[in-house]
């Protein structure tokens, strides 16, 4: 049994372990229906239990469909339909309750500490599926996707983002250190990765390139990566904010001084940050970015099962 919180926390072996199995998977899957399971029904009786305490499209219907092309089921349960520590409940009760009926957990958390905690007391791996400071499974489905259509290791590629810096930034600049590619940031002043991240970089000798100007930092990139700028539960002056990104805006302008055939991906749900004719262009990848989920959130699952071939 493995968690899988956090991609610094994983061996890059065992990161590339799961792409390579994506791969094989997604390809034996070419004239499969959504709902049929895989010939080897390796999850066969296992059940995944999910949790949202944020909104969730992509990573909950994605989830489903992984763990049931896998031979296993899944239950999604909401918050308030838990303790959680209330109610005269600990968490680490409702953690054993959890481990009780289910196999697995994968949580969408509004809270870093939570899911650390639930890995303490959990007999049964847990999933991040999203929390503050951390979007694992988006990311590694990212590289999963890059190396894919660039038919390279991400490691021979230069990979820019820009945008906010949030929780999938934060997972892009771990697998950097993982994956050892190149990562440049195009973001406002005042908008930089937290000191605490850029600390674990220079730590781990990874040159990282921030600029506070988005048509430098896409100079030359392979890819560029974008993400919503005011995200569902932003507690900030919405406006302010908007103005100060305006010129981080991805556009025809921007494209241009990358590579000509530069691959633009969003995690989605997307906002103003990018223009309809980048994000509907024909250097827009986001709706096989999407559909990768699956695929990689499978071999996530195997691994954190103990299952991975």
């Amino acid at each position: 049994m493995k968690h899988f919180i956090n991609l610094k926390d994983i061996p890059v072996n065992d990161l590339r372990k799961i792409l390579i199995d994506a791969k094989l998977r997604k390809k034996q899957r070419e004239n499969f229906n959504n709902l049929e399971i895989d010939k080897d029904k390796p999850l066969n009786g296992k059940l995944l239990i999910q949790m949202f305490e944020k909104p969730s499209s992509r990573t909950r219907l994605s989830f489903y469909l992984a763990i049931k092309q896998l031979g296993g089921g899944t239950i999604t349960i909401r918050p308030n339909e838990l303790h959680l520590g209330k109610g005269g409940e600990t968490l680490a009760d409702t953690a054993k309750i959890l481990s009780t009926y289910g196999d697995g957990f994968m949580l969408r958390t509004d809270s870093d500490n939570k899911i650390v905690e639930f890995s303490k007391f959990l007999s049964i791996p847990v999933v991040n599926g999203l929390s503050p400071s951390s979007h694992p499974t988006q990311v590694l489905s990212d590289i999963f996707t890059v190396e894919e259509i660039k038919k390279k290791p991400i490691s021979k590629l230069n990979i820019t983002w820009v945008g906010d810096s949030n929780n999938v930034l934060n997972s892009l600049i771990a697998s950097s250190i993982k994956f050892s590619f190149k990562l440049n940031i195009g973001c406002p002043e005042n908008y930089e990765p937290k000191k605490i991240i850029m600390d674990w970089v220079k730590k781990n000798k990874n040159k990282i390139s921030i600029y506070n100007n988005a048509i430098e930092a896409a100079k030359n990139a392979d890819v560029i990566f974008s993400d919503k700028v005011i995200s569902l539960n932003d507690k900030v002056n919405k406006t302010k904010k908007i103005k100060d990104f305006k010129n981080f805006k991805i556009n025809s302008k921007l494209m241009k001084v990358a590579k000509k055939d530069v691959t633009f991906l969003h995690c989605l749900p997307r906002g103003n940050e990018v223009t309809d004719e980048v994000f509907l262009g024909k250097n827009s990848r986001v709706w096989q970015q999407a559909l990768n989920r699956i695929h990689v959130q499978k071999s996530i699952l195997l691994y954190c099962f103990g299952k991975l071939r």
